[in-house]
């Protein structure tokens, strides 16, 4: 194995975008670096997904994916309250915040990227990094959907926390908000 395919492997990253390889070969020529992802691709070393993003096998998690698509972004909505046993229903699509309204398909996975405003998106507030992406906490996930989906109907509020909610909507800095939180708190009783 060369030096340039062990140093991918050194990284716990197993999705990798073009700009992840040029930090990892340290390679600021961008002829040079396409020059060496066509030849790694070639070889197999590197598997390409989509335009700019490669795995280093087929054995990656599709939340990686989701979330090295576009950055910055994280696991949230529909997905991450699957995860938490909030909603039941299944869902092959994976549901992400970010700063963009996007579907797309890659690699026979779904991907539903709902837009949400800056300030929201760059709190860290209830988002936990895990194996190479980030996702929402439960209580992170729950306000996000209500906060674009006022209405929507929950199976099983139990795992919530309230007083975590209670805390981490003042990122959302909208009234209504706190409202509805506070309906869906008495109603979950």
């Amino acid at each position: 194995m060369d030096n340039l395919v062990s140093k991918l492997y050194k990284t716990g990253k197993k999705i990798l975008t073009t700009k992840d390889l040029a930090l990892i070969w340290q390679e600021n020529d961008s002829k040079k670096l396409y020059s060496k992802i066509s030849y790694y691709t070639k070889k197999g070393d590197l598997i390409k997904l989509s335009r700019g993003i490669f795995t280093k096998d087929k054995d990656y998690d599709s939340k990686e994916l989701a979330t090295s698509i576009y950055s910055p972004s994280y696991i949230s909505f529909e997905t991450a309250l699957v995860d938490a046993g909030i909603i039941f229903q299944y869902y092959e699509t994976i549901f992400i915040a970010t700063k963009w309204t996007r579907k797309i398909n890659i690699d026979n996975k779904s991907f539903c990227y709902r837009k949400i405003k800056d300030s929201i998106l760059y709190n860290s507030e209830g988002i936990i990094q895990k194996d190479n992406y980030n996702i929402a906490s439960v209580e992170r996930a729950f306000l996000d959907m209500i906060y674009l989906f006022p209405n929507y109907y929950f199976d099983n509020l139990r795992p919530i926390n309230w007083e975590k909610c209670s805390k981490l909507v003042k990122i959302y800095n909208n009234k209504k908000l706190e409202e509805r939180l506070l309906e869906y708190k008495k109603n979950a009783k």
